[in-house]
């Protein structure tokens, strides 16, 4: 059929001359193969031994031919010399005249010649003469020729069927052989013979029918066979196999690997069918002993299993900084792949991230227990264990090596520790342990224990070593987190430290607070809240880019500069304005240092942090090479009570959320400038809003709206949901619902959050005077708030009011410009203001005896609680606070006596 297709496909020759029949004719005359050379072979024997017939044939038609004549001469002698008139004519005197007319006449008729002689012979038997007759050669050969198209077809038919079937033959063996030449075979032979006999692999030839055709020597030394197996072709049934691996035998069906008994070992069957590749039906079946091969081969796949157990750690092991965590994750990776049961128990002190003391009796807490229910273990998570000198657990710690227990209920040490509770143990079918100390650095960190029940083999010596490296990488794992512990504590006790720890007594604004650090550390949020004069009130929410102790520090330095700004009183825009020269002069100071650092160390210094505004992804840099606070923002918010105004700049930071009475939310638009250390010569700007009673102010940093799993944007859409479903919540509340709502699980970063909800200074406390430039104006001023005090029910503030107030109402006439207001301000202070138009300010000092001025500051200073110098656009303010519980003992009258005695000179006001 294939050759046919062939045909088709390739054979244009309508005569059958394709390229198939001229291969075919090839490899039919190809000597080289066996059976090429048996078809040359047996045509030329063929050839010969048609050859040889067609003589044989010749020579014997020949002889025939010859025998006839002869005898056909001997007739005709005999003939003619026994005719009538012969023995007359011999006896004649001249039988030569006589008998030659006859002779000829005869021998012309009848065309011998003569050749055969025959006596004449008379009556006494005496030869008388002699008739010889014969024929011709010619007539001999006539006849042979005769017979030759008989002789020659004979013989062609015979070589053509000598022909077919030597090509019969020829493609029978043809096929049989695959076309090897001699020696091909005679190495195929030798090789089949030292394969089969040499291979350490069974090789058994199963026939269609059950029996064994053929076994090599390593198939008779695994099976066991009989010798006459494979001569008498005995069914397999009959060679008293294993019935299973009988039964595969004579199935017929193809195996992979199967494993079967056979006596004492294990055999690898395959099974493969013989007739797809050229064969009789039957199987061919290959033996292999695994006994050995199987042993190794569980000790490898431990092995292997144990290095992706220790891969695995290497992965789950210290995902987090977390002590907790991470016991728990070197228990969670050892069951069950190494053990049934784990507990971790770690030192007091490394939860603390202190460094642990070395000993036996100090106390361990169990962080965790893996491969029973927690009710179940002799110590739950959470309790302090005292190991008892003696027990394996202690003696582990002791000696910082491994200890195994093959046996618990052959251990009486173990016992010890707790008998109810270890015979609990026991009854769960818990019969090996391996205690192992948990140590990094040199320093002993906790204890591991691994447990196997009878449902797994008991722990070996062998196993010591793998529990020792696989707790070893959990140790090293544990001592980063008990670092970062330490290192995070330090850090949040100095943050906190730097944080406000109370929030100052202040009417103006009722604020509430929340401060939550990320989990990937402290970081450098910060907020205040800063009491100014005039019962004014500073609102500040700042953030350093980074993490750790650097960002904790740096909070602390620029929170100690906005408060030494806020003293001196300075508007928003000018406190950014000095606090963004400041940042810069730091990094400048801090890059020179590195840069000399860096080179006495012979080393460059590389730019570590990009200027940006704080986003999260510039927090989650690390702060190892940070050399600046390039990147810190801020915002500066001032409330005024008295006329409910705020004024606010930012530097690079989220403006603020605004939540009126009736509980609309609004972003309202506060100019941003660059961030902290960027800004140079760009201006810083403000905005001023006026907000009506009861507004809620919230101020955040942006990792409140803000992370990786969410941009600004929708963080602004929840923080207003969340804002606008509350319009009556207080402060406190308004926190504890914005944290609620927005904090993920993982705070990629700080968040600080700063709600004020504002209180307005009714006109009741509100007191206000023009003054003319006359200094006859100064009485009328001071009697009518000498009137506003008692009103206030304030008359004990009285002398010291009318003091101060004359004091600055004449300063402000005589040196100062209109216009010139005075205003009192009855809040939880008494506050006098006088402005004026000038922005000269008068400076506190101590007068000599000779002066004849200088000292009416110097009285204003000791009868005011405070005093300083506020500047405005249009001037200046100087204000004075006094406690309303007169808390400074001693002012009144007579404490004015003994200030003015100071001065002999000086006479008493």
């Amino acid at each position: 059929m294939g050759q046919r297709e062939n045909f088709r496909r390739e054979g244009d020759d309508p005569r059958g001359s394709s390229p198939s029949h001229r291969q075919r004719l090839r490899s039919l005359l190809d000597v080289r193969s066996v059976a090429g050379q048996v078809f040359v072979l047996q045509l030329a024997l063929a050839v010969l031994l048609v050859v040889a017939a067609v003589l044989a044939l010749v020579f014997q038609a020949q002889g025939a031919t010859m025998r006839e004549a002869r005898q056909r001469s001997i007739v005709g002698a005999e003939t003619f010399a026994h005719a009538p008139g012969t023995l007359t004519a011999m006896k004649s005197a001249h039988p030569t005249a006589l008998l030659q007319p006859q002779a000829e006449s005869a021998r012309k008729h009848s065309g011998l010649g003569l050749n055969t002689v025959t006596p004449v012979v008379d009556t006494g038997h005496h030869v008388v003469g002699r008739v010889s007759a014969g024929i011709r050669p010619a007539k001999a050969d006539e006849r042979i020729a005769g017979q030759l198209p008989l002789l020659l077809g004979s013989a062609a038919g015979a070589l053509l069927l000598a022909v077919a079937g030597t090509a019969l033959v020829n493609r029978r063996l043809r096929r049989q052989t695959h076309g090897l030449d001699p020696a091909a075979m005679y190495r195929m032979y030798d090789h089949h013979h030292a394969v089969l006999h040499a291979v350490r692999e069974g090789v058994l030839i199963v026939s269609s029918d059950g029996r064994l055709l053929l076994a090599n020597d390593e198939a008779r030394r695994l099976l066991e066979l009989p010798a006459d197996a494979e001569e008498n072709r005995r069914p397999i049934a009959d060679l008293g196999l294993e019935p299973r691996l009988s039964a595969l035998l004579t199935s017929g069906r193809e195996a992979t690997d199967e494993v079967h008994l056979s006596g004492d070992r294990l055999l690898a069957v395959n099974v493969r069918p013989t007739a797809p590749y050229g064969g009789p039906a039957g199987s061919a079946v290959t033996l292999r002993d695994t006994t050995e091969l199987r042993a190794l081969t569980g000790r490898a796949a431990v092995a292997q299993e144990r290095l992706r157990l220790i891969h695995d750690a290497g992965l789950r092991i210290g995902t987090t900084l977390d002590v907790g965590r991470t016991a728990a994750e070197l228990a969670d990776v050892a069951v069950p792949r190494f053990a049934d049961v784990v507990t971790v128990e770690l030192l007091e002190p490394v939860l603390r991230g202190d460094e642990p003391e070395s000993g036996t009796t100090a106390d361990l807490r169990r962080m965790a227990v893996r491969g029973v229910p927690q009710e179940s273990a002799i110590y739950q998570v959470g309790d302090v264990i005292r190991f008892v000198p003696g027990t394996p657990m202690a003696a582990s710690l002791e000696s910082r090596r491994p200890v195994l227990v093959d046996d618990l209920r052959r251990s009486d040490t173990w016992r010890r520790q707790d008998l109810e509770g270890t015979q609990r143990v026991l009854d769960a079918r818990i019969r090996s342990l391996i205690a192992v100390p948990l140590q990094a650095r040199g320093v002993v960190l906790g204890l591991a224990n691994f447990w196997r029940s009878d449902h797994a083999d008991d722990f070996e010596e062998e196993d010591l070593s793998f529990a020792e490296e696989l707790t070893a990488r959990a140790a090293i794992s544990i001592d980063n987190a008990r670092r970062y512990t330490r290192e995070h504590t330090t850090a949040v006790t100095l943050q906190r430290s730097l944080l406000p720890q109370t929030l100052p007594e202040q009417s103006a604004l009722e604020v509430a607070h929340r401060y939550l650090p990320a989990q990937a550390g402290v970081g450098g949020d910060w907020f205040d809240v800063i009491p100014l004069p005039g019962a004014r009130v500073a609102l500040v929410v700042g953030d350093v880019v980074g993490h750790g102790l650097h960002a904790a520090a740096t909070m602390g330095r620029l929170r100690t500069a906005v408060h030494n700004f806020s003293a001196l009183d300075l508007p928003p825009d000018e406190l950014l304005s000095h606090l963004d020269e400041l940042v810069s002069h730091i990094d400048t100071d801090e890059a020179r240092a590195a840069s000399r650092e860096a080179g006495g160390r012979g080393e460059g210094v590389e730019e570590t942090v990009q200027p940006g505004t704080g986003s999260d992804t510039d927090r989650a840099r690390p702060d190892a090479g940070r050399t600046g606070i390039t990147g810190a923002t801020c915002l500066y918010a001032i409330y005024e009570p008295v006329a409910g105004r705020v004024t606010l700049a930012r530097a690079g930071h989220p403006g603020p959320a605004v939540v009126h009475p009736d509980g609309a939310v609004t972003f309202p638009e506060v100019p941003v400038s660059p961030p902290l250390g960027l800004g140079g010569s760009v201006p810083v700007e403000t905005a001023e809003l006026t907000l009506p009673q009861g507004s809620r102010l919230v101020l955040y940093t942006n990792g409140l709206v803000e992370d990786r799993d969410r941009d600004i944007g929708t963080g602004l859409d929840q923080l207003r949901t969340v804002l606008a479903t509350g319009a009556d919540r207080t402060p406190e509340q308004t926190c504890a619902a914005v944290l609620d709502a927005m904090l993920s699980e993982h705070p990629s970063d700080d968040i600080a959050l700063l709600v004020a909800r504002t209180h307005l200074l009714g006109p009741s406390r509100v007191a206000e005077w023009e003054v003319s430039s006359d200094p006859a104006a100064v009485a009328p001023v001071r009697a009518a708030c000498l009137r506003t005090l008692e009103s206030w029910g304030l008359e004990a503030l009285e002398f010291t009011t009318e003091l101060i107030l004359s004091e600055l109402i004449t300063n402000a006439i005589r040196y100062g410009a209109q216009p010139i207001r005075v205003r009192l301000l009855h809040d939880r202070a008494l506050i006098c203001e006088v402005s004026d138009g000038t922005s000269a300010s008068p400076h506190l000092r101590r007068a000599a005896t000779t002066d004849e001025g200088g000292r009416g500051l110097f009285l204003v200073a000791q009868f005011a609680q405070r005093w300083g110098t506020r500047y405005t656009p249009g001037g200046k303010v100087i204000w004075t606070e006094q406690s309303l519980d007169e808390g400074r003992p001693g002012r009144g009258p007579d404490a004015a006596d003994d200030v003015l005695d100071q001065w002999d000179d000086v006479p008493a006001l």
